[in-house]
Order: C-alpha cells, then sequence, then structure tokens
C-alpha cells in the first residue's frame, strides 16, 4: 500500500508541474499540489517516520 501511495504521490507532483508550465489550468494545478502532499504525508505517517 505504501508503494502505491508513493506512485500516486510522484503521479500527481508531475501532473502538477506539467500542468503549472504548459497550460494555464487554474485552481486544478493547486488541488493536485495539494492531493500529492497529502498522499505523501500519508505514506510517511503510515510508515512510522515521524
Amino acid at each position: 500500500m505504501r508503494s502505491i501511495l508513493y506512485v500516486i504521490a510522484v503521479l500527481l507532483v508531475i501532473g502538477w508541474a506539467f500542468g503549472a508550465f504548459v497550460w494555464n489550468a487554474g485552481h486544478l494545478i493547486y488541488i493536485l499540489l495539494v492531493l500529492a502532499i497529502l498522499s505523501f504525508l500519508l505514506g510517511v505517517i503510515k510508515r512510522g517516520d515521524i
């Protein structure tokens, strides 16, 4: 489950970066960024590093 969260987080960050620099997608870019950060934090918390 942990690796799936990391894959989702990486894909969302890539999507956010791509959208930020290529298209003006409005607030969708920020929603993707927040989802990526939340996925990453959930993975770190579930792994027990904090």
